[in-house]
């Protein structure tokens, strides 16, 4: 029987919210193999007041250089090579994007392929956002092309974009809203044209569950939500894919984690 490598993405919404809402519990309960976590909101200074007790897991962390914003981080069963940023590619960019200030990638180099963790810039109301989260993820593709030359790729996050009608539960009211706008759509039809397989949806064509819900008018009670996190691998990890799905019943965030299960 294959061996398999249990991997979860969750965007917290900040750790120490998270933490003190059961993520330890949730830890102990679903033991991944690594967890990818986005919007860690906490910088190096803080995180070290707080001394988390995650344990059986090494931590690696990607605070945004701006206190208290954005950020990511992994968690692993074992040691592993972690690598912060867009890596060498863009290393001499001073760009915001090239630099990563903001704490956005993360990647993991594991025997038979990457994992890369990423927390995607919100396009934000009134779309102010929007140019950069399209030079960031014109970015990011880039270096995931990079990185397949060497072996294949997992990227998972909170892609703030929710692809197709079925990903949100009002999609005619949100035509044009962030996280809906053709610009982002077109971006998540420009990875599929570049080999990428949206997990989720390749296991499940019909199925609607969501990942993340509104704080406002009970939002999640209501289930009135948008499927925005997920897991995309490389065509050729697609044949190892043995599960994909949403933990949509776990709390602690806005955001339900999101899980794979691949062959090692």
């Amino acid at each position: 029987m294959a061996k398999s490598i249990k991997l979860i993405s969750w965007n917290v919404n900040g750790i120490r919210a998270c933490v003190k809402n059961g993520f330890v519990d949730f830890l102990v309960k679903e033991q991944p193999d690594l967890l990818g976590l986005q919007e860690i909101k906490i910088s190096d200074v803080a995180r070290a007041k707080e001394q988390f007790d995650f344990m059986g897991y090494e931590e690696y962390w990607h605070p945004a250089e701006r206190p208290g914003y954005s950020g990511t981080a992994i968690l692993a069963k074992t040691k592993v090579s972690v690598k912060n940023g867009f890596g060498e590619l863009f290393d001499s960019d001073e760009s915001a994007v090239g630099r990563d200030t903001e704490g956005r990638v993360q990647t993991v180099e594991l025997t038979d392929f990457y994992l890369v963790n990423v927390y995607f810039p919100n396009a934000n109301h009134e779309l102010s956002r929007l140019d950069f989260k399209i030079k960031f993820n014109r970015a990011l593709l880039k270096y995931l092309k990079k990185l397949e030359e060497k072996k294949p790729v997992v990227v998972c996050g909170d892609f703030n974009v929710a692809h197709r009608e079925i990903d949100l539960a009002r999609p005619k009211e949100n035509v044009g809203s962030p996280g809906f706008t053709a610009e982002e759509r077109a971006w998540a039809d420009e990875l599929e044209r570049a080999g990428f397989v949206d997990t989720f949806r390749h296991l499940h064509p019909t199925k609607q569950e969501y990942s993340w819900w509104s704080y406002r008018m009970r939002a999640r009670d209501r289930n009135v939500g948008w499927r925005i996190d997920s897991f995309w691998v490389s065509k050729k990890l697609v044949p190892k894919i043995k599960r994909a799905w949403i933990l949509g019943e776990v709390y602690g965030s806005d955001h339900a984690p999101v899980g794979l299960e691949i062959e090692a």
